[in-house]
């Protein structure tokens, strides 16, 4: 209980004017707004919180606890918690979840695929624009 961190915690940050090419693997929470050509992939043994900001932009696999998307994914998303897809939301590719939160303006190319629960848990929810 002593030991246990805030899940919602941010641990590191990729900066805007940052590029990575290659995988990269992340333990906690993790903010991303550069561009990452690579997977996004999270400690599946811990709880893990991904956010990723209006100006990024990955290419590649993510799979996390908790994302947040209001950037750009091409690839496969993979959620074992909850995903929000905010107003700025692309992504370009299947996306799995055991919770799902949508914005109005939030745009899958791709399929959604509920895991993992007994039964489905969809938000939707209106822009506070």
């Amino acid at each position: 209980m002593f030991n246990r961190k805030n899940k919602n915690t941010i641990d590191s940050l990729i900066g805007v004017s940052t590029s990575i090419q290659g995988d990269l693997h992340f333990k906690g929470g993790l903010r991303i707004d550069g561009h990452v050509t690579g997977n996004v992939i999270a400690n599946p043994e811990e709880s893990s919180m991904l956010v990723i900001s209006e100006q990024a932009k990955i290419d590649g696999e993510v799979r996390a606890g908790h994302v947040v998307v209001n950037g750009e994914i091409n690839g496969p998303v993979f959620s074992s918690e909850l995903i929000e897809l905010q107003p700025k939301a692309r992504i370009s590719g299947d996306v799995h979840y055991k919770a799902l939160e949508m914005m109005n303006g939030a745009v899958v190319t791709g399929k959604l695929t509920h895991e993992q629960a007994s039964e489905p848990v969809l938000k939707l929810a209106s822009s506070h624009s």
